[in-house]
């Protein structure tokens, strides 16, 4: 019998880079034809990875950009170091990439988790980031009594979670983002494959990393253009949450009118807000 084939959406090119005393990361990379064209460093949110959380925006950002984009220690196919979890080692992984290939400079586009990354990246390699985006990600993750009861609650409901993560269930999980009939439903089997390449110990530990950090003690201090998508009917990460974080930072809004998974639901206009949120830290002043 013979099984159908799996409908895979245009992705990037694909490379290994060779990372000394790390070890080897599987890296997207589109080097666009103008050798001036700024480069886009891509860094995902928690249990995403570059494909599941950029590929509708992959095609647009290609138009005017070149591009780098990896997967974070346990999501994809990222490094399964055996250490604890830690973002600013997933910032460190990024700085590496990038001076691997030989990039001086980059944009920053960090969705949600990406976010932390991104500003840390600046904090510990800020020679590397010219400028930054931010999407749908907060300055701090456990400021109220309610956040801090969420993720206690995650963290023990962990290993049950861990036992449901069966294409079954992640389907029954994908179909509120992706419903049938959806421009995106062919890709569903894709989409569950790419899900169950996460090292389900490592997200875990990543989720209470993301939950300890706060970036209220540096952020203000970020100089580089900066711009922030926010998603308007977030319910992951509040809108408020992300305003104040734009704040901090003096970024420059585009708003998007969508929920955390938005990058999925709305993909034609998540793929818009964040070209012409680069465009924004990227074009040269008058």
């Amino acid at each position: 019998m013979k099984h159908a084939a799996i409908e895979i959406p245009p992705l990037l090119p694909g490379r290994i880079v060779h990372l000394p005393n790390r070890g080897e990361m599987f890296v997207r990379h589109h080097q666009h034809k103008n050798p001036d064209a700024p480069t886009v460093l891509l860094l995902h949110g928690w249990t995403a990875s570059s494909d599941l959380q950029f590929f509708t925006a992959y095609e647009e950002l290609a138009k005017d950009y070149s591009i780098v984009g990896v997967d974070h220690r346990g999501h994809g196919r990222g490094l399964r170091p055996h250490t604890p979890f830690a973002l600013e080692d997933c910032a460190d992984d990024a700085a590496a990439v990038i001076r691997a290939l030989g990039i001086s400079s980059v944009t920053t586009v960090g969705y949600s988790m990406g976010g932390p990354i991104s500003l840390l990246l600046w904090h510990r390699h800020t020679e590397l980031v010219g400028s930054m985006v931010l999407q749908a990600t907060a300055l701090e993750w456990n400021g109220t009594r309610n956040e801090r009861v969420r993720w206690k609650v995650g963290r023990v409901l962990g290993p049950v979670i861990r036992r449901l993560s069966t294409p079954r269930m992640i389907r029954i999980g994908l179909r509120r983002a992706i419903p049938r009939g959806h421009e995106l439903s062919r890709y569903l089997p894709w989409i569950i494959g790419e899900i169950r390449r996460n090292d389900q110990w490592m997200i875990s530990e990543a989720g209470r990393a993301l939950s300890k950090f706060d970036a209220r003690g540096f952020a203000p201090n970020i100089s580089v253009p900066t711009a922030f998508v926010l998603t308007t009917k977030d319910r992951l990460v509040l809108p408020h949450k992300q305003e104040a974080l734009a704040a901090a930072v003096n970024a420059t809004v585009v708003h998007l009118d969508g929920d955390h998974l938005a990058p999925m639901q709305i993909p034609h206009e998540f793929a818009e807000a964040t070209s012409r949120a680069v465009g924004l830290v990227t074009r040269s002043p008058e």
